[in-house]
């Protein structure tokens, strides 16, 4: 997508460490936080959801 964590966080109004947090998965985020960062990556929110396997 060609935008960096930093700006990402920035958009979203979260410190870049957090964001950094997230993508490890190491913090769970609410739903509304998921859609706002679809949002600004014009992605569905379902992109950033890990796929299940069973």
């Amino acid at each position: 997508m060609k935008i960096t964590q930093e700006s990402l966080a920035l958009q979203c109004g979260i410190d870049r460490s957090y964001m950094g947090r997230i993508e490890r998965g190491e913090v769970n985020l609410t739903v509304e936080k998921l859609y706002e960062i679809a949002e600004i990556l014009k992605i569905n929110p379902r992109e950033l959801l890990p796929t299940l396997e069973f």
